[in-house]
């Protein structure tokens, strides 16, 4: 069976998780996710998505 999840989700969860059971205070979530929201209006968003997919995708690889 496969399940595909979408990134967002997946960062979503472990941003709750580290609020919930690492004590990390939500402020800091929120300056981390504005950062993001900034920095993909910036040159550099190209670059971040490139390498981001390409992780991905050798995370997913194939399982013969």
């Amino acid at each position: 069976m496969t399940v595909s999840l979408p990134l967002v989700a997946v960062l979503g969860f472990f941003a709750w998780g580290a609020v919930k059971f690492l004590g990390v205070r939500t402020w800091i979530v929120v300056l981390i996710a504005l950062f993001g929201f900034w920095l993909s209006h910036t040159f550099m968003a190209p670059a971040i998505e490139s390498g981001t997919r390409s992780g991905v995708d050798i995370l997913n690889g194939s399982h013969d």
